[in-house]
This record gives structure tokens, sequence and C-alpha cells, in this order.
């Protein structure tokens, strides 16, 4: 059974500043959340040792403060079509040319996709450089800035391509978000939704800095346990496999978060359709992602044949059917060896509608 059972523990730094901590050992790490968080960043230079920093960021210079050392300031895009190897290439090329060491540090600033691309060259550049993550969006903020997971996109499919190479922190600053526009808060409601059928109970309504301290609690709990996505880390990808699908095959008209959302409808309709839970939990996963304004039907312009074949490429996939992450009597589960025509009469029975 994959079950979180416990979030990592909630530090109160401030009255809005909460702190939740990785568990690694030696290279566990905090998670700073609250507004004006991203000032501490040069104690946290100081305390890697780094003697020269690069900041890689898709915002303004003022995003980031000064780290305290010399520094070499590249700009950054946002978006999945600079999510590539090529653009990890450059990367370190210019760290390279700047001179920097295994004992230095490089600072991302924007959202998940950059968080993505720098978290990957750091950790290719000289077989792993410290990396300190400024996530700028709800996504990255709730999500893809935490637990270690760096990865670029190739042709044949999303985040084929990655390593795992944990930060040494993260600065979650709420101010970021005050100018994000809404569909871009719908993005990262997306993985707020999925991750009421995970553990960390129902979100809706409570202030957007205790949804994301939770998000971030549950995440650390299970990164604790399962780093390397062996068991326990495969609940984290609940709604994900249809997502993924979902985005590769709009390219990526439809953010993450939306198909994310998408796939956790899809995700309880399938576990309806197993027995494995009963008519009230299939509604509930409708009712709570539409709760957060979140997309709940296949785009139209969707072909399920093309969804089944994309899932058919995601990592948990076996040689005898497709696998999802769907909700039980006991939890959300690893559910393998799902016939595909169960999977395409499930998808032939969703709502469609008009691509966001």
């Amino acid at each position: 059974m994959l079950t979180a059972q416990r979030t990592s523990p909630i530090e109160q730094i401030t009255a809005d500043h909460r702190r939740v901590s990785v568990d690694l050992g030696s290279r566990s790490y905090p998670i700073d959340i609250g507004p004006g968080v991203r000032r501490i960043l040069p104690d946290i230079v100081a305390r890697i040792g780094a003697r020269r920093a690069v900041i890689v960021s898709a915002r303004p210079q003022d995003a980031v403060p000064d780290p305290g050392v010399p520094v070499l300031r590249l700009a950054a895009r946002d978006g999945e079509a600079d999510k590539n190897l090529s653009n990890v290439e450059a990367l370190c090329g210019r760290f390279a040319a700047f001179g920097l060491t295994r004992s230095d540090v490089v600072i991302s600033c924007g959202g998940g996709t950059t968080t993505d691309v720098v978290g990957l060259a750091a950790a290719l550049y000289h077989r792993g450089v410290a990396v300190v993550h400024l996530p700028t969006s709800l996504l990255a903020q709730v999500d893809a800035s935490v637990g270690g997971k760096t990865a670029v996109n190739l042709p044949a499919g999303k985040n084929l391509l990655g390593a795992y190479w944990q930060p040494s922190a993260v600065l979650c600053d709420t101010d970021h978000l005050r100018t994000l526009p809404r569909r871009e808060w719908i993005n990262g409601y997306g993985e707020i939704a999925r991750a009421h059928f995970i553990g960390t109970g129902d979100l809706r309504g409570l202030p957007v800095t205790e949804q994301i301290t939770a998000s971030v609690a549950l995440k650390a709990a299970v990164v604790a346990r399962d780093e390397r996505d062996s068991s326990l880390r495969h609940i984290l990808n609940y709604g994900h496999t249809l997502g993924h699908a979902l985005e590769r095959v709009t390219d990526f008209v439809l953010r993450h978060g939306e198909a994310v959302a998408i796939g956790t409808v899809f995700a309880g309709r399938l576990a309806g359709e197993l027995g494995r839970i009963g008519d009230d939990r299939v509604r509930e996963h409708l009712d709570v992602v539409r709760g957060y304004g979140l997309p709940t039907a296949l785009p139209t312009e969707a072909d399920a044949a093309e969804l089944v074949a994309v899932m058919r490429l995601d990592k948990k996939s076996t040689n005898t059917g497709l696998t999802f992450v769907l909700d039980g009597a006991d939890g959300p589960q690893l559910v393998g060896d799902i016939p595909e025509d169960l999977v395409m009469k499930t998808l032939g029975d969703m709502p469609r509608g008009p691509l966001a």
C-alpha cells in the first residue's frame, strides 16, 4: 500500500513564515514559505560556503537579492519550449566560462520549467553543484521545486531525461505570487487539488500560504521515505499519467496543472470502474477539482487512442497493461496491468469540452 501516513513537521518561524524540512540525513534541506523569505538567500549562500554564484532567472533582477558573493546573472524563459537538453548544455557552458566550481552555487528563479532545467544543469555540471530554488509560480512552490526531481523533455515524451539532485534550500516567497495572472493560479491549483486525494485533506478555502505549506509538508514526508521513486513516491503522480499525455497531445497548450486536474477526475472515474471506490468518492474527485476552478473535461481535440499511446511511454507502464495511481479503500495505490480497453472506455465516458 502506498500511503504517506504522516506529513513532515511544520516549524513556525514568525507569524507568516513557515519552514518544512526534507529529512534526508546529511542532504536534508529547509523549505521556507511566506512573504519576503527570499531575503534570507545570503545566509543560505554563506551556509553553503560558496565563493561565487550563478543566478538563472526568468524574472526581473530584483526578484533575486544579492547573494553576497560575486555573481553571474543569466536570463531564462519559463515554458516547455525551453525545457530541453540544448538549454541545459548552454547553461553549463556559461557556468564553465564563469569559472564555477563544485564548491559554488547555482540559484534558480522562475516557474517549474526553469526549476527543472536549472536543477538538471546543476546536477550534471562537475557531477553536481549546489542549487537553491526560488520558485515564483504557485505550481513551482507547491510541487516542482521540492523533491530533487530534475528533467527535460525529449521529442518522444515529457521528462524522459533527468536526474535526482536535491536542492540545498527552497525559498517559496509568496510575494512573488502577487502578480500572477489567473491562469497561473489555476495551473498551481491543479497540484493542490490532486493533493486532496493523497494525504493533505481538504485545503479548499484556506489561505494560500497554508495550502502551499500543507502540500509541501506532504511531499517532503514522501520524498524522505522514498527519494528515488521506488514505491511510495508514486502517489505524487496522482492524476499525472493522463495529465502528462494531455500536455503532449495538445502541444502544451493545456498547462500542467490543468492537465493534472483532468487526470485527477479521470483517476476517480477509473477507480470507480475498477470497483476500488464508490460513486460518492468518484463525485468527490469532480467536486474538488471543480471547486478550484479547474477544467474537468477532456479537450474535444484529444484523441483517446493517441492519449493511450502516449501513456504507454509512462515509466510506470508494463508490457501487459497501463499503470495508474488510483484511490481505494486503503488510500492511493499503484495499480498495474489495467487493460487498455477499460482505459479507452473510461476516456470515452469522460465529458468533452473546448481546449483551454
